[in-house]
């Protein structure tokens, strides 16, 4: 488990390969300290991998919110509008989940956050031109190689499943309703009319994954 402390919001991300989890008896032990609608969760799912990727995110938001004194066990998670998930008893602490393959990621924040992760394998550019923004997909096809164009595949994927989050707009809005802009100096912004507010953003890579962080910032003026 790895912890990543940002300059901005006072956010501060946490990550782990479900790897990290052991045999049957660590997994048990672990899954006891959990809260009951945790552990209900993590039963629900048939496969290992699956109950092993429930499993991490219930560890990651026990150790985010150690960082408040507080433990998943006792905390309530809501969930408003679209499946958004928060804290009725903590409206200060915004937090956020996201989890591929083997890799679980949990970030916490003073303001409205939204985090994506998945690993880059092979890219379906068709979905780019179908989904993405004309800027999008161009940005995917000018990169040289197939390799970097599967990079850049999974970079705005990240990137805008990271703001739909932080909205909170889930499937209410389309992928192609709102542009993610990437300048040559690696400054990102979004170009969106979902709202008043303006957002910035950060990424990281964990090996082949791709990571991205949206933050919502103030109202725009």
């Amino acid at each position: 488990m790895n912890t990543i402390v940002f300059e901005e919001f006072g956010a501060r991300l946490y990550s782990m390969n479900t790897a990290e989890i052991g045999d049957e008896t660590d997994f048990y032990k672990k899954y006891n300290d959990l809260s009951l609608t945790r552990q209900n969760k993590i039963v629900s799912y048939y496969y290992e991998k699956d109950r092993r990727l429930s499993l991490g995110a219930g560890m990651l938001m026990d150790k985010g919110l150690a960082y408040y004194g507080l433990r998943e066990a006792d905390t309530c998670v809501a969930y408003g509008i679209n499946e958004k998930p928060y804290l009725p008893d903590y409206p200060y602490i915004h937090f956020n989940l996201s989890h591929s393959e083997n890799m679980v990621v949990a970030v916490f924040a003073d303001v409205e956050i939204g985090c994506d992760i998945e690993q880059i394998q092979k890219a379906n550019i068709l979905f780019a031109k179908r989904f993405f923004c004309l800027s999008e997909y161009n940005y995917v096809l000018s990169q040289p190689t197939q390799r970097l164009q599967c990079e850049a595949f999974y970079r705005l994927w990240t990137l805008k499943e990271s703001f739909l989050k932080a909205v909170g707009a889930g499937l209410s809005v389309s992928l192609y309703d709102f542009e993610i802009l990437i300048k040559e100096d690696g400054i990102i912004s979004v170009s969106q009319f979902v709202d008043n507010a303006e957002y910035s953003f950060r990424e990281l890579r964990f090996g082949d994954y791709c990571v991205a962080v949206c933050f919502r910032n103030v109202a725009k003026h």
